[in-house]
């Protein structure tokens, strides 16, 4: 994986096709919220596909949290649409078969010259493309659990969300006073901050 790509740092905005053939930048799909990126072997994957099972278990919850969930991978758009379908997942999969993530990222799996795919890695990301944490999958145990996201995107929420607790001072009177800007939905597009 590239230097760069650690806790802290931002994560490249690619533009990548989605399974609809829509062209779509990682920002434009995080907008103000969290987001889980999966860097995805592919459809041929069984741990791939057993780690989506799992989150597409959970979907509805990541949805109610104000939580985006990507998924980009190697295969082509016809591939990830059924990649997709078959994981039940909701969320918006980005085909990359330039392998340009792959490339950019220094993340070739080389031990599979046969598929060429990257080595799976999970990030969990503030707004902004922001990294909070970074997950190597290349073993199935490498990858987070629920609960691992659970924790994490907890963390990025308690950061990102001014009014994660309305109990902090000041946050009632501005909204009494008519001044929702740190409120959900943030008027200024941002995060209230």
């Amino acid at each position: 994986m590239r230097a760069d790509i650690v806790p802290g740092g931002v994560f490249p905005d690619y533009q990548l096709t989605d399974h609809t053939k829509t062209r779509r930048t990682l920002s434009e799909l995080q907008g103000i919220d969290p987001m889980i990126l999966i860097l995805s072997r592919g459809h041929y994957c069984p741990k791939d596909h057993q780690q989506h099972l799992e989150l597409a278990a959970h979907q509805a919850e990541v949805a109610v949290a104000y939580t985006r969930i990507v998924t980009i991978a190697t295969d082509n758009i016809l591939t990830v649409g059924e990649f997709r379908a078959a994981v039940g997942a909701q969320w918006t999969f980005l085909s990359d078969p330039g392998r340009k993530v792959q490339k950019d990222l220094d993340i070739q799996e080389y031990t599979d010259p046969h598929h060429d795919p990257m080595i799976p890695h999970t990030l969990v990301l503030a707004p902004g493309l922001v990294i909070h944490s970074v997950y190597n999958g290349y073993w199935f145990w490498g990858r987070p659990s629920v609960a691992d996201l659970w924790r994490d995107l907890r963390e990025v929420t308690r950061t990102c969300r001014p009014d994660w607790d309305l109990a902090a001072p000041g946050l009632r009177e501005a909204w009494e006073a008519g001044d929702h800007s740190h409120h959900h939905p943030y008027p200024t597009g941002g995060t209230g901050t």
